[in-house]
């Protein structure tokens, strides 16, 4: 019988600091794959996802065409944590007024 190792998956939306955010998830001792934001995760539906990591992307928000995911996506009991591009990502689709700072 084999075990399936606990995951975090990180969505990439372009960010240069993606590849430093999966070295300290490793270097915390935890598996993790980075794929695209517009990845088909049904092929991860059998994964022993943990968590997932929305990185930072050079999109605004306010783009028109700034990437996006489908408000379905965060229909889940699994921890979801945004890092810039991915955190204002969350609050626009949870109906968070943003307001450049």
């Amino acid at each position: 019988m084999s075990t399936q190792h606990e995951m975090i998956l990180i969505l990439d939306f372009g960010s240069q600091y993606t590849q430093l955010i999966a070295r300290r998830v490793r270097e915390a001792k935890v598996y993790c794959e980075i794929v695209p934001f517009n990845s088909d995760l049904s092929k991860y539906a059998d994964k022993n996802i943990k968590g997932y990591i929305l990185s930072g992307g050079p999109s605004s928000i306010k783009d028109d065409k700034a990437p996006r995911l489908d408000k379905s996506f965060f229909d889940t009991d699994i921890p979801i944590l945004g890092v810039c591009y991915g955190m204002q990502l969350m609050a626009d689709i949870f109906g968070a007024k943003l307001e450049r700072s």
